[in-house]
C-alpha cells in the first residue's frame, strides 16, 4: 500500500512537472511576439528587441530603403504585432462578421502579395509574424514602389500610398478619391521623420552595442 501511495506521489509530481514545462513554455513562446513597450521611440524599441536593430539593417542593405521609413510602416500597420489581423466587419452592429482582407502579422501583407514577394526574392517559407521576414518584405515592397512608380525611397508619404492602394491603384491614382488615406500617410512620413531624428541620436549606442562587444 506504501508502495502504491508513493508511486501514485511520483506519478502525481511528475505530471505537475510537466505541466509546469508546458506553462513555462507557451509564457516564452508567447513573450516572443508580444510588442515592444514604447513603439513611440525608435531607439526604445530596438534597446528593448536586440535582434530587431541587426534585422532593420539587413533589410536596408538589401532594399536600400530607410530603417525609419520601414520602421513607421510596421508602426502604422501593426503597433508591432506579431499576429495582427484586420478587425471584423459588425453583422447588424452586433455580431462579427468577416475580416476586411486576409493581411496578417506585422507588415499587414495579404496572402498573395506576400506570395509574390516569396518569389521575387527568394525568401521562401518566410512568415509574416516573423520581424525579419516582415521588415525584408517592407523593404521590398518600397522597392519595387521605387523602380515602378518612380517614389523616393525616402518619401514615405507616397511609398505609403502606393503600399495601401498597391502599385497599379497608385498609378491610378486611387488615393485622390480617399481623403482618409492621404491623412495615414501623412501620419506615415511624420513617424518617419520622428523615428528618423531618434534613430540619429542612439544608432553610436546601438552600433557599440552589437554583439561583438560581449565575446
Amino acid at each position: 500500500m506504501a508502495e502504491m501511495i508513493h508511486s501514485a506521489g511520483l506519478t502525481n509530481r511528475a505530471t505537475r512537472a510537466c505541466a509546469a514545462t508546458l506553462i513555462c513554455g507557451l509564457a516564452v513562446g508567447a513573450c516572443t511576439t508580444t510588442p515592444p513597450d514604447n513603439v513611440e521611440n525608435i531607439c526604445a524599441i530596438f534597446e528593448e528587441k536586440a535582434d530587431w536593430y541587426e534585422d532593420a539593417k539587413s533589410a536596408r542593405a538589401r532594399w536600400d530603403v530607410p530603417i525609419s521609413v520601414m520602421m513607421a510602416f510596421m508602426y502604422q500597420e501593426s503597433r508591432f504585432i506579431a499576429t495582427a489581423k484586420p478587425p471584423r466587419k459588425m453583422i447588424l452592429g452586433i455580431i462579427p462578421g468577416p475580416r476586411a482582407s486576409n493581411a496578417y502579422g506585422y507588415s499587414q501583407a495579404k496572402d498573395g502579395t506576400w506570395l509574390q514577394y516569396e518569389r521575387a526574392s527568394g525568401n521562401y517559407g518566410a512568415d509574416r509574424d516573423d520581424f525579419d521576414d516582415a521588415i525584408d518584405f517592407v523593404g521590398w515592397y518600397n522597392d519595387v514602389s521605387h523602380r515602378r512608380n518612380g517614389i523616393p525611397k525616402d518619401d514615405a508619404f507616397r511609398l505609403y500610398l502606393a503600399y495601401h492602394e498597391g502599385h497599379g491603384g497608385y498609378e491610378r491614382q486611387t488615393y485622390r478619391s480617399k481623403q482618409w488615406l492621404m491623412d495615414v500617410a501623412r501620419k506615415v512620413d511624420r513617424k518617419a521623420k520622428q523615428y528618423n531624428t531618434q534613430l540619429k541620436a542612439c544608432v553610436n549606442k546601438l552600433e557599440s552595442d552589437g554583439w561583438f562587444d560581449w565575446l
